[in-house]
């Protein structure tokens, strides 16, 4: 299991919170996402194996959430 924290420069509401842990939870192999609002950041637990980071980060772009470089 990996887990990554992302800086997410555009959360900024519980819509936003909302759309990515339910965009994040849907994908297979992902167990835990966590939004906090505040640091703007999303913390997200996978398996490589099953999803790939990139697949991850695709879809917070895909989303509108793309992560701060």
């Amino acid at each position: 299991m990996t887990a990554k924290t992302y800086s997410v420069p555009d959360v900024s509401c519980e819509h936003c919170k909302r759309a990515i842990e339910g965009a994040l939870g849907q994908m297979e192999g992902v167990s835990r996402v966590l939004v906090d609002i505040g640091k703007k950041s999303v913390d997200v637990d996978f398996d490589e194996s099953v999803s790939s980071e990139s697949e991850v980060l695709a879809r917070l772009d895909e989303e509108g959430y793309p992560v701060a470089e």
